[in-house]
């Protein structure tokens, strides 16, 4: 609506009388008014420092704070758990002894902190303290926000009954979980509110109970498909959710039901038929809340709603002259906002509002509260959650046509709704992956049409069903008019403003989220915000850091061209010898495998290599891919696709004697899963024989170059694309680069092999060939970009050769093809990145060509197959045994259970997080403190490489021993990651983390210290670690007997079996009673089909 609403009152001009004021309440101070705030929150801090934004010499300021405290972000009160530290929530500075902050006295405003105003005399228009302290104002805002709505349940009064609300609610439920050793906790509500507290619950190591009255979580944001990926992602977590559920009362521990007995609380009970009595210690309170409106009903004065609430105009005034309202005390249009959003807007028109009628900027164009955009995302228990726009339509809504993507193995349900031509998206909700929020929501709430060449089902897919590595969707940051947080109402525009203020050295991220606001709400923003800073300091000539990571103060580009242009190559030919001279510490899982790829990039040394070893991350480690379970694939190149008779027979050989499962690639080759790491040596020694190369599908580097059969066979064919395909593919295999990259080359226009969505593809004409370069594929595809047309296969090559060396000296860390051609800058003549590399590529325009052409050539004659340098090597062939200290062998399927699927063998499906068999916990105590230990010698110190983790068997236990020789430490722990139960911390890269030396899985990067076993950072697992000694060269670890340790640690014990495994069509088949005559066509019939 564009209406204005106003009340009976006059709306005062803009005067030196103001409307209603006596000379009296004006003497306290002839040139400043007297502006009274009743409540110090989030908004009435907001009211504040925008009215002294404008009005700072001609306000004298003072708040009411209830709270021990200053004002604090009470959005973020569950990230209290992490510090204890309230000056961490606080929105102004550090908190003093008193509760303070500086920020009040530097600005004049008197805070009165812990009086809670109990009175407001309109006729006499003062304000009165819980202090018995009467103040008078010009003008009175009250922002007294809301409390905690508890419904009448009977045992609401026992102890143990707490609402979120507070630092002091947290507070005091820690005291009471640890004072009643609380073991399980009810929280009742099941909305933004109650989810958030059910996460504090979680955070006090208590087991949290979720209590919604109707049938989904968050009904208000979500529907019955978002509720189910909301859901599983929490009982994924260790919570349980009831809803549906009526309670009934609060049972005490005397068993009474009543509202009189103060008896602890021992259970709820519930009125549904068939449900037992839920056993908890503690209830907290989360159902919705109250606005408090105590003070404007007792003034008589101040309109109240029926059902709560201070009723305002679209100014914030209230119907009694000098007084306003704001935030969830504010009833507009007979709505209650309850998100911050929404109440920053009202403190902003409130602020120009005030200063107007107080005569101090008078204005004729004063902003108006229309209502606000309900639209919000958050990350609740580590879940996406966003709903934006119409995202439940009533209905009588016609115009509305949706589209559900609902994945319930990554847990992502989202559901866009479009009017019924498809033409403009209305609204959505999105679950468990919300990272193009933004782009979605600015183009739902600006009304547009879809953008030319989008449909519907392009926005649809989630960024992380992408292919390869999720890429981060992006909004549009080029209109300044556009809210960039909506939190605080920051446009582009203002950010960007704010930034140039700042200036290059002043414009941090944290200096710019304090001074702008944009970011400090509930920070779903502040990707965009780090975008948009990044832009303006490099229009300003400085430039957002991009280290690689703690120990590198570099990006990857730039440690790149450090090491590229050092006169001496042998002073940076080592990891050690570049952290030494450009890094600092240890190293880690994000610094180790770049530099590991800048070194294979630049020097093309073998990477199991000794001294390469400890760089290489999961896959590049064992030259396989590590599948679930500790398992590995193996894929053989078959350039262009060609694979001999007598290979396709080896294939079967070695997939038949391993028992190896057996799968067409999309990149026209053979993949095999299901092999140890101990037999990869002689299955590729098998593979070998037969003139199979390593197919490097476990590299950041060329994978395949697919083809058509071209003029070979086709009858439309103008090249011979086979031919050309193989020697593209032999000319760039085990290059290694930012990311892996994949090509194809057509034959002919009909474009078979798709050559348009890969990384470089060309697509032969009568003349030769079009090169077409940076296309990815995935659920959103990038098209490749025309570079050259009718040009032959050596010009190909040529152009190929600069382009991938360009690619790998200037690309960031894991950065594809097509992410990284968009970041370049235009060509001169304005024709955008594609005309940059043309005048780069073809042109030489930054004279650089003869470099790119001798890096290419000198990677392409050090090539050497890297299966083919283990299997001959014995040293290299050692570091694939299973264990360092034996010659036996656990067989995979004691690790893991495999199932039978179509006739071949498969890993049994892993249980999610928090079931049975994941997330093991260790013992809490040293499980092994009365134990009899003794020095078990396990090898000699040559056994065990430097700089990474070396997998050692005692009895049915599987240790991991790391030699950390940058440190000059042993360390041991268990080999099995507590995460999923695979045996494979050994496999981890060793690194540290702020000095403390840890390792990471290879298969999730959950990080535990190498010293202690803890969980580093956020981990909330932990791992055993056992105490190792050097003793004339031999190692000897500290352990208790066999059977002890087998009983914590045995790989028997622990091995991950059969969940819910279910071979659909196999099961189908099974219950179809076939003639005997027909089972040979039943068995072709169900390959055909699967």
């Amino acid at each position: 609506s564009t209406t204005t609403t106003t009340f009976a009152f006059v709306v005062p001009t803009a005067k030196s009388t103001i409307h209603g004021l006596s000379s009296s309440t004006t003497a306290l101070d002839a040139e400043k008014k007297r502006v009274v705030v009743i409540g110090n929150g989030m908004v009435g801090q907001r009211f504040m420092e925008n009215l002294l934004d404008t009005a700072k010499d001609d306000v004298q300021l003072c708040t009411f704070c209830e709270e021990p405290r200053a004002a604090y972000n009470r959005v973020k009160l569950t990230s209290y758990f992490e510090t204890r530290n309230p000056s961490d929530l606080s929105m102004t500075s550090e908190f003093d002894p008193e509760g303070r902050t500086a920020w009040y006295q530097d600005n004049d405003v008197e805070l009165y902190l812990g009086d809670k105003a109990v009175a407001i005399d309109t006729e006499s228009k003062t304000v009165t303290g819980a202090s018995g302290k009467t103040i008078p104002y010009d003008a009175c805002v009250l922002a007294t926000g809301s409390f905690p709505f508890v419904p009448p349940i009977p045992g609401k009064q026992r102890p143990g009954v707490f609402v979120y609300r507070t630092i002091e609610d947290l507070e005091s439920m820690l005291a009471y979980a640890k004072e009643h050793n609380v073991q399980s906790a009810a929280v009742i509500g099941g909305g933004l509110l109650g989810l958030e507290a059910a996460k504090a619950v979680k955070d006090m190591g208590i087991t949290s109970h979720i209590i919604e009255f109707a049938d989904i979580l968050m009904c208000r944001q979500i529907d019955q498909g978002g509720h189910n990926a909301l859901a599983e992602k929490i009982e994924s977590m260790g919570l349980h959710i009831h809803c549906g559920a009526r309670t009934e009362s609060f049972v005490g521990t005397d068993g009474s039901t009543d509202m009189d007995s103060t008896a602890p609380v021992s259970a709820l009970r519930f009125s549904n038929e068939g449900w037992d009595d839920l056993p908890v210690q503690m209830v907290v309170v989360s159902a919705g809340i109250k606005p408090r409106d105590e003070l404007a009903r007792n003034s008589e004065t101040i309109q109240v709603g029926e059902r709560g609430g201070i009723v305002v105009d679209d100014y914030m005034r209230t119907t009694q002259d000098g007084v306003y309202a704001i935030g969830e005390i504010a009833l507009y249009n007979n709505f209650i906002y309850g998100l911050i959003a929404p109440g920053y807007t009202m403190a902003g028109v409130c602020s120009k509002v005030v200063a107007n009628d107080l005569g101090i900027l008078p204005s004729d164009d004063l902003p108006a509260f229309k209502g606000a955009d309900m639209s919000t995302k958050l990350k609740l228990l580590g879940c996406d959650v966003a709903s934006f726009g119409v995202n439940q339509p009533k209905p009588d809504d016609t115009d509305v046509q949706e589209l559900v993507w609902n994945d319930p193995f990554l847990g992502v349900y989202r559901k866009l709704i479009f009017n019924k031509a498809g033409t403009m998206l209305r609204g959505g909700i999105l679950v468990g992956d919300a990272s193009d929020y933004e782009v979605l929501h600015n183009l739902a709430m600006s009304g547009d049409e879809l953008p030319e060449g989008t449909s519907p089902s392009m926005l649809l897919p989630p960024p992380s069903a992408r292919g390869g590595e999720l890429e981060e969707a992006s909004a549009d940051l080029s209109d300044p008019n556009a809210q960039i947080c909506s939190c605080n109402d920051v446009s582009i525009g203002q950010l960007q403003a704010k930034i140039r203020e700042l200036g290059v050295d002043g414009a941090t991220l944290p200096e710019v989220k304090k001074c702008s606001k944009a970011g400090t709400g509930c920070g779903g923003c502040e990707p965009q915000v780090k975008k948009v800073l990044a832009a303006e300091l490099e229009a300003m000539g400085g430039s957002l850091s991009n280290n690689i990571c703690e120990h590198f103060d570099y990006s990857r580009q730039e440690l790149m061209a450090l090491i590229r242009t050092e006169q001496d190559p042998t002073k940076v030919d080592t990891f050690e010898k570049i952290l030494a001279k450009h890094g600092h510490g240890d190293g880690c899982e994000l610094c180790k495998p770049a530099v590991g790829s800048i070194l294979a990039s630049l020097q093309n040394k073998v990477v199991v290599s000794p001294e390469m070893i400890e760089l290489q991350d999961t896959n590049d480690r064992a030259l396989a891919n590590m599948q679930r379970g500790g398992t590995y694939s193996v894929v053989p190149r078959m350039p262009a696709g060609e694979c001999t008779p007598e290979q396709l027979i080896r294939l079967g050989e070695v997939a038949k004697k391993y028992n190896l499962y057996s799968k067409i690639t999309g990149g026209q080759r053979v993949d095999l899963f299901g092999a140890a790491k101990h037999e990869l040596p002689e299955i590729w020694e098998a593979l070998g024989e037969v003139g199979f190369e390593s197919g490097h599908a476990y590299g950041k580097a060329l994978r395949t170059v697919k083809s058509c059969v071209g003029s070979t066979w086709c009858r439309y064919g103008v090249q011979e694309s086979v031919s050309f395909a193989a020697r593209v593919e032999n000319r760039y295999k085990g290059i290694r680069s930012p990311h892996k990259m994949k090509s194809a080359v057509s034959g002919c226009a009909r474009e078979c092999a798709e050559a348009q969505s890969k990384d470089f593809g060309m697509i032969a004409t009568e003349n030769g060939y079009n090169l077409y370069v940076g296309g990815n594929g995935g659920t959103n595809p990038v098209h490749a970009q025309l570079l050259a047309t009718d040009i032959d296969e050596d010009t190909v090559i040529k152009y190929l050769d600069r382009y991938i060396m360009y690619y790998i000296l200037t690309a960031d860390k894991l950065e594809r093809t097509a992410v990284w051609q968009q970041k370049l800058p235009s060509g001169k003549s304005g024709g955008g990145p594609i005309e940059h590399l043309r005048e780069v590529i073809i042109e030489d325009s930054l004279g650089i060509c003869d470099e790119l052409d001798r890096r290419m050539e000198y990677l392409v004659d050090t090539y050497h197959d890297e299966w083919a340098e283990v299997v001959k090597n014995p040293e290299l062939r050692k570091q694939f045994q299973q264990f360092a200290n034996t010659d036996e062998n656990i067989d995979k399927q004691d690790m893991l259970e495999f199932i039978d699927m179509r006739g071949q063998l498969r890993p049994a499906d892993w249980p999610k997080d928090g079931e049975p068999q994941t997330n093991w916990q260790a013992p809490a105590i040293d499980i092994f403190a009365k134990s009899e230990k003794s020095w078990i010698e396990v090898g000699s110190t040559s056994d065990f490489l430097p700089n990474i983790g070396t997998p050692i068997k005692y009895g049915d236990t599987q240790l991991a021993i790391f030699n950390n020789e940058n440190r000059g430490e042993w360390y041991c722990t268990q080999n099995m990651c507590p995460h999923k139960q695979a045996f494979v911390l050994s496999q981890g890269i060793i690194g540290d983390k702020e000095g403390i030396p840890k390792v990471a899985c290879p298969l999730h990067k959950k990080q535990f210290s190498l010293e202690t076993g803890e969980g580093v950072g956020d981990e909330e697992l932990n791992i055993l670690t056992f105490p190792v000694k050097i003793e004339s060269g031999k190692v000897l670890v500290e352990l208790p007997a066999m059977p002890e340790l087998d009983a914590i640690l045995g790989t028997h014990g622990l091995r991950v079996q059969k969940s819910d495994c279910v071979d659909i069509a196999g099961d189908a088949i099974k219950t179809i009673k076939i003639p005997s005559s027909q089972n040979a066509f039943m068995k072709n019939t169900t390959a055909v089909a699967n």
